[in-house]
């Protein structure tokens, strides 16, 4: 039989003030497993974006997000889940105006949040029904000395 990899969950209110909490718990995690600072950062930034979109999007009244931290001996992932309204992934991607060449200040507000996390992150999946599961990974990045 497979162990069961071990698993961190948090239910929060779908508010600003808990993202916090959850990238306060992200970097408690990454650090001891072994991750580099610019990949704890990466991720604090994955899952802000994630939890934003609870947040900003998910509800019209109170509701609450799940953030599970499942840990691997190589990876790290992280489930952002809300049951709120949902979106569909692909329409959501043709949508956003095209970032090359557009300095800072020309990119729009929104939309860009799936890129972002594209870009940071190793792995990422976006899973709509009821509520919408966003479920970012990470790869545990060795340096040359702990091999």
């Amino acid at each position: 039989m497979k162990p069961l990899e071990p698993c961190v969950t948090l239910r929060v209110p779908a508010t600003a003030d808990y993202v916090d909490l959850v990238r306060l718990t992200l970097y408690g995690i990454a650090s001891k497993l072994g991750f580099l600072y610019e990949d704890i950062e990466d991720m604090k930034v994955a899952v802000s974006e994630a939890c934003n979109n609870a947040v900003l999007h998910a509800y019209d009244e109170a509701g609450h997000m799940e953030i599970r931290f499942r840990i691997a001996p190589d990876a790290l992932t992280i489930v952002v889940k809300d049951e709120g309204r949902s979106f569909d992934v692909s329409s959501e991607l043709q949508t956003v105006p095209p970032t090359r060449g557009k300095t800072i200040e020309q990119l729009e507000a929104g939309g860009l949040g799936l890129y972002l996390m594209q870009a940071l992150m190793d792995e990422v999946d976006v899973l709509s029904g009821i509520g919408t599961e966003v479920v970012l990974t990470k790869r545990l990045a060795r340096s040359e000395e702990m091999a």
